[in-house]
């Protein structure tokens, strides 16, 4: 297999339902990678990912396992058919579904690992205390001043680089309105407030980080066997001592998406490929670099094109 290929996996909002349905009726591996989940989490998230209803897929609880269980089942599916990457990346709750693919973390540990993520992170901060917004249009130093300006002894912080002209921030309730009204002033735009229920990757996270440590720590992580570029350092990563730091600091520290995406460039990925549902990475990658190549697989019908894509790039 080239050495250009890199498989990343998505994070939290890509989730709806139906999604890893088709493989599971197709492909036993899909199937058997469903049971999995269904018997480590003791009860059916499969039916909640095919089924829905949407309101209790979007429960952090619920979305965190739903997402690496659709994406791992994908990807074992897509390599049942010969594929291979020489590296490997995940957004946010996504970094934990490479971990597993490259064979770090035992797909049980990792479903058990993000339950308890999403619970300790939904737990940190009373609800209603913290929110998170997409500001649009402003580079990185001039969000962080508006934060600096906007905090007035509060928390706010950017809290997911995803592109230079998307960077979404996470906080205090309050200070993160008076970001987007001082972001707007400052020329971004559009700032949009998200429909999330903490604000994820900051420092009023650091709870859940504290809580989940020691859970980590007795937690095994193997080596890699396909490197992985990290969010919170965008570092190639090998060691599973360093898998484990990465994924730990990630909680309470911001998602460095574009740094991520630059050093896998620069280190001759010529195709991404999105593993799970949607294409919300496929996307951010075109707004940091137009002439980089990518395709996702989610369902049959995306699968038979990212192979053709594979076939084309391999000449």
């Amino acid at each position: 297999m080239t050495k250009s290929l890199t498989f990343l996996f998505p994070g939290q909002g890509s989730q709806y339902p139906g999604m890893g349905k088709e493989f599971c009726e197709n492909y036993p591996i899909a199937r058997h990678c469903w049971e999995e989940a269904d018997e480590a989490l003791g009860f059916p998230i499969s039916r909640l990912c095919f089924e829905g209803p949407a309101e209790d897929l979007q429960l952090t609880t619920n979305t965190q396992p739903a997402l690496l269980a659709c994406a791992l089942a994908t990807f074992r599916v897509f390599t049942e058919q010969g594929m291979a990457a020489a590296y490997m990346a995940g957004h946010s709750l996504g970094e934990h579904t490479a971990l597993v693919a490259a064979g770090s973390l035992s797909f049980a540990d990792a479903l058990r690992l993000v339950r308890l993520r999403g619970q300790f992170m939904q737990e940190a901060v009373p609800v209603g205390t913290g929110a998170m917004a997409a500001l649009l249009g402003l580079k990185l130093e001039l969000v962080e001043q508006v934060c600096r300006e906007s905090a007035q002894g509060e928390v706010v912080q950017p809290a997911n680089i995803n592109t230079p002209e998307q960077i979404v921030i996470a906080g205090h309730a309050g200070a993160v309105k008076r970001a987007i009204e001082n972001a707007l002033a400052a020329g971004a735009k559009r700032a949009v407030p998200l429909p999330v229920s903490a604000p994820f990757h900051s420092s009023l996270m650091e709870p859940a980080r504290k809580r989940l440590a020691p859970i980590m720590e007795s937690t095994h992580f193997a080596d890699l066997a396909t490197p992985l570029v990290n969010n919170v350092r965008a570092e190639v990563v090998r060691s599973g001592q360093e898998a484990r730091r990465g994924i730990l600091e990630q909680i309470s520290s911001p998602v460095l998406w574009e740094q991520d995406v630059r050093k896998l460039i620069s280190l001759g990925t010529e195709l991404f490929i999105e593993v799970g549902p949607g294409r919300v990475l496929s996307g951010l990658i075109r707004q940091i670099d137009r002439s980089a190549a990518t395709t996702n697989v989610e369902d049959m019908k995306s699968m038979d094109k990212a192979l053709a894509a594979i076939a084309n790039s391999n000449g």
